[in-house]
């Protein structure tokens, strides 16, 4: 069996939850100790057999460019693909030429221990379309939840709940038969994309992984990934 040797990253939105920082500088480049949270990606999925990496732009372009070229300093081959306007997360898909049949889509602000080549051979061994890296969430409810019958009396009260969730990572493993179900220019997100093939019953798989896994983009998690990057070992995150 084969394994997936292409990963692209969507790195083209603004990052308005971490402004004023993402005015100037593109959330991908937020620096996580020594480097660019995108360059800790990058090398992660290198460590995962993985170095044909291409970065889906769009704000702040030719700093990411300016910044990663060709690859060659990290030692894989990186190629670029632009949006003129905002594509939404699976609209930039549809722009890229040369895809594999099988390949990585993941967005570039994670810091992450996850296996890229383990979630890789999941994907593979189940022969699924679309495969979605899961991973459980704890929300807390910080008020007292009311539960009500239909005539509206109470029938319950709980304080302050909590409740589990099973939530995308924003790490997929697609066939390339997905990008025909993108329409042509369009501004798309991914859970269109998966609304669409849910009701198409096409064949979708979840990969349920309990590591390290943090959206960048989200003040708390950005401040959290700084500590976490100095206090752990390192390595984990690049390999």
């Amino acid at each position: 069996m084969h394994n997936i040797k292409q990963a692209v990253i969507l790195a083209g939105g603004k990052g308005t939850r971490l402004r004023p920082y993402t005015t100037i500088l593109p959330k991908p480049l937020m620096p996580i100790g020594e480097y660019p949270i995108l360059e800790i990606l990058i090398k992660k999925l290198k460590n995962n057999g993985i170095q044909n990496i291409i970065i889906a732009t769009g704000y702040l372009s030719h700093l990411i460019k300016a910044y990663f070229a060709n690859g060659e300093k990290l030692g894989v081959n990186i190629r670029y693909s632009h949006e003129d306007k905002p594509m939404g997360t699976a609209g930039p898909l549809k722009l890229i030429k040369n895809l594999d049949d099988q390949f990585l889509v993941m967005n570039g602000d994670l810091l992450t221990d996850l296996s890229f080549s383990e979630f890789s051979k999941y994907h593979l061994e189940n022969d699924s379309e679309l495969t979605i890296c899961m991973y459980k969430k704890i929300v807390k409810i910080d008020l007292g939840v009311l539960k009500l019958s239909e005539d509206s009396r109470i029938i319950d009260y709980i304080e302050k709940p909590k409740y589990n969730f099973d939530v995308s990572m924003g790490i997929y493993a697609m066939n390339k038969t997905v990008i025909d179900k993108i329409p042509n220019n369009t501004y798309y997100d991914l859970p269109d994309l998966v609304l669409k093939m849910i009701n198409e019953n096409s064949s979708l798989k979840g990969y349920n992984f309990d590591g390290i896994w943090l959206d960048v983009g989200r003040p708390t998690d950005y401040n959290q990934a700084l500590e976490l990057f100095d206090s752990e070992d390192k390595e984990k995150f690049l390999n």
